[in-house]
């Protein structure tokens, strides 16, 4: 029996128009100090983003990010605002589950006294949440992304938008792989930007616009090797479901996952194996795609069972790559994934 996902479009506005929404927040965001929460409000289209060249050096804020993703493109938008004098600290090193990083007592305090703290939210990071919280209640300035970047939910098909809890608790039953969708993290570059200058920068709001640019530019390019893959061509196994926001936004189906649920620390039991090496060669997969940071083996032995040629290719799932990875950067790990998933869906 197939097991195939449909994946409702939860995210059909238009990103350019959503996220010249964003920039009436910034005055908003200036007066308050505050970016826990965003409501977007109707407003006009703005002008272009200004060139990295063209923003004035404001004064360096020290931000603390959580993840590497994040961590990639945070760095981008404060090198653009001072320079190489920028002081951002990613809490994960890269090559870590952010399912089950936990924060030390120094990093706990560098949350604390950090002008900004950037989280991914929607219960990625599953060991850090007591840490987050504790931070927020010491009057910490945080700031969590995922549910300002209109989060699909999980479970979600044929339309319908009521998202419960998953199997791991995520918040509110939303999916926070959000930056698989680069559209949405686009949008998340903005934002940050201008909260960057409401916590007392200059020139990250612009900044902010400049990166999410790039990111587009760059996806224009990863939407040309994706669309390279024939629509029936388009079908993804991975180790855990982390790929629903890629399927969404570049036309790909998820037919079966490893790993139940959202997060990495559950467990496949052997009848879920079992029918899952039915839906491999009932829907001819030729590949399982599993995070890179894992070791490989339980997919090796399920692709062994599929037969036919079954292939195990890593992806960077929940980090950037380190040096010579060829995914040293959110826009690298993008189009690394990219390149890989066609080749090795036949394009």
């Amino acid at each position: 029996m197939s097991l195939t996902i449909i994946l409702t479009k939860g995210y059909v506005d238009d990103m350019n128009t959503s996220r010249a929404l964003i920039f009436t927040l910034a005055t908003a965001f200036a007066l308050s100090g505050c970016a826990t929460t965003v409501t977007p409000a109707e407003t006009t289209t703005p002008d272009p983003a200004p060139s990295a060249s063209a923003v004035p050096a404001g004064p360096s804020l020290n931000i603390v990010v959580t993840t590497t993703v994040l961590g990639s493109v945070v760095k981008d938008i404060a090198t653009c605002a001072v320079g190489d004098d920028f002081d951002v600290t990613v809490l994960m090193p890269i090559g870590v589950d952010p399912h089950d990083f936990q924060a030390s007592s120094e990093q706990v305090a560098q949350m604390v006294a950090a002008d900004l703290v950037v989280t991914n939210g929607l219960g990625l990071e599953e060991g850090l949440l007591a840490a987050i919280d504790t931070v927020a209640a010491d009057g910490g300035n945080v700031m969590e992304i995922g549910p300002l970047i209109d989060p699909l939910p999980f479970g979600s098909s044929d339309g319908d938008d009521h998202a419960g809890e998953d199997d791991h608790g995520h918040a509110g039953g939303f999916d926070p792989h959000f930056w698989f969708d680069m559209d949405r993290m686009a949008t998340a570059a903005t934002l940050i930007g201008i909260q960057l200058d409401a916590a007392g920068g200059s020139g990250y709001s612009a900044c902010g616009a400049t990166v999410a640019a790039e990111i587009d530019q760059a996806n224009s390019a990863i939407e040309t090797i994706l669309d390279s893959v024939p629509v029936t061509s388009r079908v993804l196994v991975t180790d855990h479901d982390a790929l629903s926001y890629f399927a969404e936004r570049y036309d790909y189906r998820i037919v079966g996952v490893v790993i139940p649920g959202g997060s990495t620390l559950g467990a496949p039991n052997s009848r879920e194996l079992a029918a899952l090496v039915s839906v491999i060669q009932q829907e001819n997969v030729p590949a399982i795609f599993g995070d890179s940071a894992f070791a490989p083996d339980v997919l090796e032995v399920l692709a062994a069972e599929a037969g036919r040629g079954v292939g195990v290719v890593p992806l960077y799932i929940g980090s950037i790559g380190g040096p010579g990875s060829g995914a040293e950067t959110y826009r690298d790990m993008m189009t690394t994934n990219a390149e890989r998933i066609a080749e090795a869906l036949g394009s």
